[in-house]
């Protein structure tokens, strides 16, 4: 799995062309941030990203635990929900915190109910999109594919299991020059190569 800067630009256009999420997904990158850094936003705003993170497998993720996530943080407490995104927006850089503290956003997040470290990765993403990469199946199979990562996915994975996917993003980003929100995507999509090339 090449995953130069070339092919993961390639990638991402063809996520961009194809991935039926890919508008409403950018609306977000470009809204999240600066909505979450200050203090005018509903409880819609938050459960979107929970939502993103199941429904962007477009059916293929279990209806049934998905609907027990989402009912899970819907849950919880608007107070503690506006807590928490405070908290791991600071950590991640969103206030311009510098270096990010991955694992104080982590922790703030998954304090919530409906919220483990890969729902948790997914407010990252959005938070601070040009740093952070939401940990999944998908993307941890290419990196492994790509030599970037080794072992199986972890599920659940745990913060030094997010720690060791997001070095590896890092490492892709550093070496390539694209932001992390590229990587996603480029990602992402290469997930649908490595089937074909199994199957």
């Amino acid at each position: 799995m090449d995953l130069s800067e070339s092919t993961l630009r390639d990638r991402a256009r063809e996520y961009a062309a194809a991935e039926p999420l890919y508008d409403v997904e950018r609306q977000h990158v470009e809204t999240v941030p600066k909505t979450f850094a200050g203090e005018e936003y509903g409880r819609r705003d938050a459960q979107w990203i929970v939502r993103w993170y199941f429904r962007r497998y477009l059916g293929e993720y279990p209806d049934r635990e998905r609907r027990e996530r989402e009912e899970a943080f819907r849950d919880n407490e608007f107070d503690d929900v506006i807590d928490a995104i405070e908290a791991a927006a600071d950590a991640v850089g969103v206030k311009n915190a510098d270096p990010p503290d991955v694992d104080a956003a982590l922790d703030a997040l998954t304090a919530l109910d409906g919220v483990d470290v890969a729902v948790a990765s997914g407010f990252c993403q959005f938070l601070a999109p040009s740093r952070f990469v939401a940990i999944d199946r998908r993307t941890w199979a290419v990196l492994v594919a790509a030599g970037e990562l080794d072992g199986d996915y972890p599920d659940p994975p745990s913060t030094a299991d997010y720690r060791r996917f997001d070095d590896a993003c890092r490492a892709v980003t550093d070496r390539t020059g694209v932001d992390a929100w590229t990587l996603y995507r480029a990602l992402w999509r290469s997930f649908e190569e490595l089937l074909e090339g199994t199957s």
